[in-house]
């Protein structure tokens, strides 16, 4: 858990007026950190008596809080507390109960643990507990982080491990699950066992994946996607956790080695997948043409565009095949548009639009284009003649009666793999001399660098990335990134113009305008696109299911997985292949998590080496541990 510092304040004048006398509870925390702290807050406001007991001395906090502390654990028993509510580390948690002498409790104390893992705590304490204390095992799914706003709809996990059957004893049990339902908790029962499987997905996969992307020095730009976004507040909630809690988590839940490696799997399947799919794209350039000058002047290219260069490694651009669409496959309902068209724009204001590529991203673009005024010509190799039909749109199977039409704009929305058949197969000829191409790719660069070599020198040329799609544009666009560089903008006025009018048919619709070259979106979207479809994809090879006990964390894992999942192979494969940044921020991603096994690994070596060959043993270890852990959890 986040481990931020319990704040003062005047709980006396907020004790819960809906206690009374019978439902308080004295409640001994044992560990007085930063967690046990954030829990007495709420307990002193409900209306219990908290007393604090922890290595450190915290009599000043526990005075603010309204608790009492207490440094001798001997002098906390004698005022035989209801329920002990143990709150250390889990590395500390037996030197911690070892120390205490239970014997000095009354003989039907209720001991209660928070630790993040089950199966372990409920083994230690029906082992260490005298047989007539009664035991609950808990984990509140949150911390002062995640619970900072309210606990409302956050899990409660527990399981009743031994609990007498007397009244009193079970009535004293439901009083203390009754503080988290109070607070709004979703209040989950069931067995140590369970949980811990359960957990290791919805905690301990999500802290991996936070502090992997940790290392990674993950920055916020201003091209930020959604998920990136949500990238960014994983780490965010990640981050304050100590490596002790997350080396508990690993320690002492069984299921986690497991996790750890299917994890691992996924990262080598999908970078097999990636340079798998580079080879077959080589093998059929070079051994699937009849023409050997042809494949000879590939095998050049491939050989100039694989050198290292400064800054990264570039990939060939010449690789470019014709395959599946890049963009998701989410396919909006349609419905007549004409009854929607905007009157707002003069006829001056108008653009003739051709959108070559009307698949379902082209589709997406054209609707707002015709619901502004603007004149959309649509063309795709598929038959679309009937959605541009109940679109507003003129659709055209011919490229060459599109281009006798004149547009203004020649939009290009065809997949990164195809881009350079399609823009080779129009008749440039039969267009105004002066037509603007522009393109929506998700990588700029390549199609920059190809615009300016294979059209004609009089044509302007605008390069665009509307950083949203079908799915994460569904509701609108405003405050959505859309990057833009004018690479070729002729000077007279109607030509600025033009360009402008482009521009504002995004801008009316509140996306946020970024202007920035080519060559700086490939570098900020290599760490925020590419990085957010990596994870994505390793986690979707995990197959992750939600679980009665998911954190917020572990739902951005899987909103995070179920956004990147609708996008073709060959989305995530352009993003690799075209943009010379890719391959770094992978081997970066690599790294860093080979550099967190080690310390897992490193960290374990070290337990196994102090138990099989130092005097002192585990157990001073743990006491050294739980010394310096008083702010971990």
């Amino acid at each position: 858990m986040a481990l931020d510092a319990a704040q003062s304040f005047d709980y006396e004048s907020n004790l819960s007026l809906h206690s009374n006398s019978t439902s308080k509870l004295k409640i001994a925390i044992i560990g007085f950190g930063n967690f046990g702290q954030f829990l007495a807050k709420t307990l002193v406001r409900q209306g219990h008596t908290v007393l604090a007991h922890s290595r450190s001395d915290y009599t000043r906090v526990a005075a603010d809080l309204g608790a009492t502390f207490f440094a001798d654990p001997h002098d906390l028993c004698e005022q035989h507390p209801d329920v002990l509510l143990l709150c250390t580390s889990i590395i500390s948690s037996q030197h911690v109960l070892n120390s205490l002498p239970l014997r000095r409790f009354k003989r039907n104390t209720l001991l209660v643990d928070v630790l993040s893992v089950k199966e372990f705590p409920k083994s230690l304490l029906l082992r260490t507990l005298p047989p007539h204390f009664d035991i609950m095992c808990t984990h509140p799914m949150f911390g002062p982080q995640s619970g900072r706003d309210g606990w409302t709809g956050l899990p409660f996990v527990y399981e009743k491990v031994r609990i007498g059957d007397e009244d009193s004893r079970i009535a004293r049990a439901e009083k203390f699950l009754d503080i988290f339902e109070r607070e709004g908790c979703k209040m989950v029962e069931m067995s140590c066992e369970e949980h811990d499987m359960h957990a290791v997905r919805s905690q301990f996969l999500t802290h991996t994946v936070g502090r992997i992307l940790q290392s990674l020095e993950l920055e916020s730009t201003e091209i930020n996607t959604k998920g990136y976004e949500s990238l960014l507040d994983l780490v965010e909630n990640t981050s304050g956790d100590s490596f002790d809690l997350y080396y508990g988590l690993f320690m002492y839940n069984t299921n986690a080695m497991e996790q750890l490696e299917r994890l691992d799997l996924g990262f080598e399947a999908l970078r097999k997948q990636l340079f798998g799919h580079i080879h077959g794209i080589l093998r059929e350039q070079l051994f699937g043409s009849s023409d050997n000058d042809s494949a000879g002047k590939k095998v050049q290219l491939l050989a100039e565009s694989s050198t290292k260069v400064s800054g990264g490694t570039t990939y060939g651009y010449a690789l470019a095949k014709v395959t599946k669409p890049l963009r998701s496959e989410d396919i909006f309902s349609l419905s007549s548009y004409k009854t929607l068209f905007s009157n707002s724009l003069d006829d001056s204001e108008k653009l003739r639009i051709a959108v070559v590529g009307f698949g379902n991203f082209g589709q997406f673009i054209a609707k707002t284009m015709v619901r502004q005024g603007h004149h959309v010509l649509a063309y795709s190799r598929s038959n679309y003649m009937d959605v541009a039909q109940n679109m507003g749109a003129t659709f055209f199977s011919d490229a060459d009666d599109l281009c006798e039409e004149h547009p203004d704009v020649v939009l290009l929305c065809t997949s990164i793999l195809s881009t350079e058949k399609v823009l080779k197969s129009l008749p440039m000829q039969r267009l105004k001399r002066n037509t603007m191409f522009v393109d929506v790719l998700s990588v700029k660069e390549f199609p920059r660098n190809f615009f300016l070599q294979n059209l004609p020198a009089d044509f302007d040329i605008l390069c665009t990335h509307p950083m949203f799609g079908p799915e994460s544009g569904k509701n609108g666009w405003k405050d959505l990134p859309f990057v833009y560089d004018k690479v070729r903008i002729g000077t007279d006025e109607s030509r600025v113009s033009r360009c402008k009018q482009f521009l504002n048919i995004f801008a009316r619709e509140g996306c946020r305008m970024v202007e920035m070259s080519c060559a700086e979106h490939d570098w900020n979207a290599a760490g925020t696109q590419f990085i957010t479809h990596t994870v994505g994809r390793i986690l979707e090879k995990l197959h992750l299911n939600s679980t009665p006990i998911n954190t917020k964390g572990y739902d951005t894992l899987l909103n995070l997985v179920s956004n990147t999942a609708g996008d073709s192979f060959d989305l995530y494969y352009g993003l690799f292949m075209y943009n010379q940044n890719a391959m770094e921020q992978l081997e970066r991603l690599d790294m860093a998590f080979e550099s967190l096994k080690k310390e897992l690994f490193g960290q374990l070596h070290g337990v196994v080496r102090n138990q099989l060959f130092d005097d002192v043993g585990y157990s001073q270890m743990s006491q050294e541990t739980y010394m310096t852990s008083d702010n971990k959890r």
